[in-house]
């Protein structure tokens, strides 16, 4: 995908067809992203995640897989949500932080979502190193080739965050 942009600021304000929230995988609410999308976006995105939960993900949903629901009260149409895993110095769990991004975009493109708002997935309280997670994010979203979407509109939360995830597109982006 060659049209990725990043913004700093707030995921629940973000005018696009699809918002992937950073969920748990009881798909329930918490906290972070997920919980600012479940509060803002109001009672219709947890009625149709406990229906997922009851219909297809009783024990939850898998961490790199992702699901979408409507947006409630959001100004999108959808949210996908996405489980992200936990960081781990023992473990190398980066191609499940990939397939987070590569699921949501291949569910995007099943919903004919033009614009996808990405937050930096794992990177809260799940504490995935920041510059690590832009790298992963990134480059899978440039590498990926989605049939309906147009734009990955990165929503970063601080300067911090914004500056490490501008540093690593131009990086990715040289020649």
């Amino acid at each position: 995908m060659t049209n990725i942009t990043l913004i700093m600021g707030d995921i629940t304000e973000q005018s696009v067809d699809a918002v992937v929230n950073a969920a748990n995988s009881s798909l329930l609410g918490g906290g972070g992203v997920d919980g600012a999308i479940h509060r803002k976006g109001g009672p219709e995105i947890l009625a149709e995640c406990r229906v997922l939960r009851a219909a297809q993900y009783g024990g939850g949903l898998p961490a790199g897989q992702a699901v979408a629901t409507t947006a409630g009260r959001l100004p999108a149409r959808w949210v996908i949500h996405t489980v992200g895993p936990v960081w781990s110095d023992t473990e190398d769990r980066s191609d499940t932080l990939a397939s987070c991004y590569r699921e949501s975009l291949r569910v995007a493109d099943e919903l004919g979502a033009r614009t996808v708002a990405f937050p930096a997935i794992s990177t809260g309280v799940y504490r995935w190193p920041l510059a690590d997670a832009a790298r992963i994010a990134l480059s899978t979203v440039l590498a990926a080739h989605p049939e309906t979407v147009a734009e990955g509109r990165f929503v970063l939360f601080g300067q911090d965050a914004y500056d490490v995830f501008a540093d690593t597109l131009r990086a990715l982006s040289a020649p």
